[in-house]
């Protein structure tokens, strides 16, 4: 007789969080204090990519305006690659995500100094369990050695496990935004 094992595998974790993110209610979007204090005190950190939220993940917009000083810039999906651009106008792209327009100017993955990535589910270790299609992995890996790799979840999404794998790329630091 075999005894199931009751930990979750890496396809049920990004399940359960799927069904997770779905089910929160929409928010208003509030400064991420600890990030935005964080990153105000890092002024090497001059170009950063960030993301437009999918439902249910943390909305950093207030962040955003809260830190001028800071060139924003925002992924595009082109294929199975993402480029990032100035943000000015964000239209809808690839997934119904908001993304840079066409026209707007790219900015060389080599000019960013730092990454702040969503994800499902994030671990202690800095293990990111994204929604299984590698963009981030692939741009990560293909970032400076020094950019910084930042994740930022809900405090529900951080886990003990995501389940990682050797082309997963870790994050440096993890912020939990605490609902």
């Amino acid at each position: 007789m075999t005894i199931p094992d009751p930990a979750p595998t890496k396809h049920e974790l990004r399940s359960r969080m799927r069904q997770l993110l779905r089910a929160r209610a929409p928010s208003a979007p509030g400064v991420f204090t600890e990030l935005r204090e964080w990153l105000s005190v890092r002024p090497e950190l001059q170009t950063i990519a960030v993301y437009s939220p999918l439902p249910g993940e943390v909305d950093l917009s207030a962040t955003i305006a809260a830190l001028p000083e800071v060139r924003w810039v925002y992924p595009r999906v082109a294929g199975e690659h993402l480029s990032f651009h100035m943000g000015g106008d964000l239209v809808p792209g690839s997934f119904g995500i908001l993304e840079p327009a066409e026209n707007a100017g790219e900015i060389p993955v080599l000019e960013i100094d730092a990454f702040l990535c969503p994800g499902l589910a994030f671990d202690k270790r800095g293990g990111r369990l994204g929604r299984g299609r590698g963009f981030y992995d692939r741009v990560l890996a293909n970032a400076r050695p020094d950019s910084l790799n930042i994740g930022v979840c809900h405090d529900f999404q951080m886990v003990d496990d995501t389940f990682s794998e050797p082309h997963d790329v870790f994050m440096d630091k993890v912020f939990e935004y605490r609902t």
